[in-house]
């Protein structure tokens, strides 16, 4: 069916009280200023009220969101403010974009669908002002949208140069609590200490990396509890025991990924995966888990194996994490902390632009992130999904499902290599392609 949705009201949402003078100036992480400049996003849909739960009118849920969202900036203020040269944030208050849409369904409608992303693109904030211009972009900007049966989808945008995936749990989370009007114990306020550990750079040299604009396919895979288990055992070696939901599913997407790319070319070339890793608790001494800001790096494996076995993967997968932890837990800060990434932006300059073919991935995991406990008092989630702001040639973004034991995979590659990618026989053994919803 189509999906009409109508914008009803864009207002633009500040804290709750003033921002201090001497907060006004919020100096950027090093890996703040590397991280393009695009939005990370995320959908999160609630069914229509449980029984159990007061009715509450659209308006009366309205308000509550933008009286909850405002006392959220007061805690995140970095996020009511500006970017300025790449080096810092003006905390001046100016605020973020708040839309409400109506849409012309019910969320059943939209549930029992295959869910695609130019579907899910109905339920996020558009931005206004030109994206080349930072000092004009919102850092963050939401969307509630109302279905006829009171169902609602908030899609929440939230810039990748201030927030990594963490970072925007936790605000999302944050802005729930406040619109319970839960105790401030539930959620841990943010904590900002990154740029006086990871320093910007005032004189950066041009090599901030930025996403390719080109056409691809993305698809939705589901792995749930039952398949995951049977993929670990499968998985497993000598090397690796017990791998984890994450280590298993995204070997399993890169052997197939090493398929597609092998089943085109007569000759063998190296297979490479990047994975990015949160490393609030993997650096010496830790940051803690509320950190605010981009604490994410990566790690990269390859692999020349004529015949690719999972649990070789694995392996090579869990040998990455450990070397990460080892080769920068004590580097990544200070002066330091330049020269260690330093090799590593060219490298991801060329992927995040798409360069070569699935003969290199790209792999973020989200699982664990709490999205499924934002209650903004009309029960938990019944469906959190991404939107694809961030989503690239050959990338892989995963995410727990509703229970909390499967996974949900978008993967974004050409349409060529979909079209082999899809039809593999060991991914359909312990995935479900695009599944609806409600299955």
């Amino acid at each position: 069916m189509e999906i009409k949705v109508e914008m009803i009201n864009r207002e633009v949402i500040k804290p709750s009280c003033p921002t201090p003078h001497h907060l006004r100036c919020f100096d950027l992480s090093l890996l703040d200023q590397l991280l393009p400049e695009n939005y990370i996003s995320v959908v999160i849909f609630y069914s229509n009220n449980p029984c159990d739960l007061p009715h509450f009118k659209a308006v009366d849920i309205s308000h509550r969101l933008k009286t909850s969202l405002s006392e959220t900036l007061r805690r995140f203020y970095p996020l009511a403010g500006r970017v300025k040269n790449n080096v810092s944030i003006e905390c001046n208050d100016v605020g973020v974009d708040y839309l409400e849409a109506r849409v012309n369904c019910h969320l059943s409608d939209i549930l029992e669908q295959r869910p695609e992303q130019k579907m899910l693109y109905h339920f996020l904030p558009k931005v206004t002002e030109p994206m080349d211009q930072p000092s004009l972009e919102p850092l963050v900007l939401v969307q509630a949208s109302f279905f006829e049966c009171g169902g609602l989808a908030i899609g929440v945008c939230v810039s990748h140069k201030v927030a990594d995936a963490a970072t925007t749990s936790m605000f999302t989370n944050s802005w729930a609590s406040a619109a319970l009007a839960a105790s401030g114990e539930a959620v841990l306020p943010p904590e900002f200490s990154a740029a006086s550990r990871i320093p910007p750079r005032h004189k950066l040299p041009s090599l901030a990396m930025s996403l390719a604009n080109e056409t691809t396919v993305s698809r939705r895979y589901v792995f749930d509890a039952p398949k995951i288990d049977a993929l670990k055992t499968k998985a497993a070696s000598a090397n690796v025991l017990q791998p984890t939901r994450v280590e298993a599913v995204s070997s399993l997407i890169w052997k197939c990924a090493i398929t597609v790319s092998r089943s085109k070319r007569k000759f063998l070339l190296p297979s490479r995966l990047t994975q990015a890793v949160n490393i609030r608790e993997r650096l010496t001494p830790p940051f803690p888990k509320n950190a605010f800001g981009n604490l994410v790096w990566f790690y990269r494996r390859e692999t020349t194996d004529n015949e690719i076995q999972l649990h070789r993967l694995v392996t090579e997968l869990r040998k990455g994490k450990e070397a990460f932890s080892e080769d920068y837990a004590s580097k990544l800060s200070g002066d330091e902390a330049f020269s260690v990434v330093s090799p590593d932006i060219k490298h991801l300059s060329s992927l995040f632009a798409s360069e070569g073919n699935t003969d290199h991935i790209f792999i973020s995991s989200w699982c664990r992130y709490p999205l499924y406990q934002a209650d903004f008092g009309l029960g938990k989630p019944t469906w959190v999904t991404m939107g694809n702001n961030i989503m690239f040639k050959n990338s892989i973004f995963m995410m727990d499902t509703r229970d909390g034991s499967g996974i949900e995979a978008w993967i974004t590659l050409s349409e060529e290599d979909m079209a082999l990618f899809e039809q593999d026989k060991d991914l359909l053994e312990f995935a479900s392609s695009n599944s609806t919803v409600q299955d």
